[in-house]
C-alpha cells in the first residue's frame, strides 16, 4: 500500500496545497487543493473519495476534478462520507447553483457521482485496501481513518480536537505511521479550542495518551502556512521537555506535499 501526500496544509500559499492522500492510485482522502498537482490521466483513475468532513479545505477539489474527468470515465466516482457530509455536500456544493448535481447528471441511473453512506468504527474492503474510520471531533460531522498496509496501519486523525475515543482505537491497532493534525501554535490555543483543532499544547496531552511503549513516526499535518515553523518548535520543545522529565520523546515530523510512503 502506498500513500501520496498530495496537500497538507491548514491553508493555501506558494507550495502549500491542502489536505489530499493518494492511496494506491485510485483511492484518495480528502480532496483539497493537492488534487490540482495530479496529472489528468492520474485524476481519472481516481474511483473512491473517502472524505473527512465538509470544510471547504478538504473538498476544494472534488468538483473540479469530477469536471475534469467524467468525460473519459465509464463509471461514476464512490464518494464515501458520513451522511451530514453528503448532505452538507448536496445542500451547499452540487446545488445546481455553486456546482451542477453530479449524482444526476448525465442521467439519474448513469451519474458520475454516486455518494456512500459510512459510519464511524464502519471498516470496508475497496479495490483490495482496508480501510476503517475512525472517530474525530470537529465543528461539523468529521472522521479520522485508518488504512492497512502489509507492515501495519497508516491512520490519519482528520480534523479534530481532544479526542479520548480516537485513541482507544489507535492504540489497538499496529500503527506505522501517524498523521495528526495540529493547526494552531499555543499563542492561539483558545481559537483552536474553540474550532476543535489542537495545538502543540494540546497535541502534547493527546499524545500522552498512547499505551506506554507504543512507538511509531508521527506527521504533523494541516498547519497554518504562516505559523509552521512556531508550531513545530513548540512541538520539538514540549517533546524535549518529555525527555527530560525521563520519558522517551515521541519519533515526530513535519508532514510535506510530495511525501511518498509505502506500508
Amino acid at each position: 500500500m502506498k500513500v501520496r501526500v498530495l496537500g497538507c496544509s491548514g491553508a493555501i500559499a506558494k507550495d502549500c496545497r491542502t489536505t489530499s492522500f493518494l492511496v494506491n492510485d485510485n483511492i484518495l482522502i480528502d480532496a483539497g487543493t493537492g488534487v490540482g498537482d495530479l496529472a489528468l490521466d492520474e485524476m481519472r483513475r481516481i474511483d473512491h473519495v473517502f472524505l473527512t468532513h465538509s470544510h471547504l479545505d478538504h473538498i476544494a477539489a472534488l468538483p473540479l476534478m469530477l469536471d475534469a474527468v467524467s468525460s473519459l470515465r465509464s463509471s461514476p466516482v464512490q464518494v464515501h462520507a458520513l451522511p451530514g457530509t453528503i448532505a452538507a455536500l448536496q445542500a451547499h456544493v452540487f446545488n445546481n447553483v455553486i456546482w451542477p448535481d453530479f449524482s444526476s447528471i448525465p442521467t439519474s441511473d448513469q451519474p458520475f457521482l454516486q455518494y456512500q453512506a459510512i459510519s464511524v468504527g464502519e471498516r470496508l474492503h475497496v479495490e483490495g485496501v482496508h480501510l476503517e474510520v475512525l472517530p474525530a471531533v470537529h465543528t461539523v460531522p468529521a472522521v479520522g481513518y485508518a488504512v492497512a498496509g502489509s507492515s501495519g496501519w497508516w491512520v490519519f486523525s482528520g480534523d479534530t480536537g481532544r479526542n479520548p475515543d480516537f485513541w482507544q482505537r489507535v492504540n489497538a491497532l499496529p500503527v506505522t505511521m501517524l498523521v495528526i493534525e495540529t493547526a494552531f501554535s499555543n499563542r492561539e490555543t483558545a481559537l483552536a479550542q474553540r474550532s476543535l483543532h489542537l495545538s502543540p499544547h494540546t497535541l502534547a496531552q493527546e499524545l500522552a495518551q498512547l499505551t506506554p511503549g507504543k512507538r511509531c513516526p508521527i506527521y504533523i499535518t494541516h498547519t497554518k502556512p504562516s505559523e509552521t515553523e512556531l508550531i513545530m518548535e513548540e512541538i520539538r520543545r514540549f517533546d524535549q521537555n518529555a525527555g527530560l522529565r525521563g520519558a522517551a520523546p515521541h519519533d515526530i515530523y513535519w508532514l510535506k506535499a510530495g511525501d511518498e510512503f509505502e506500508f
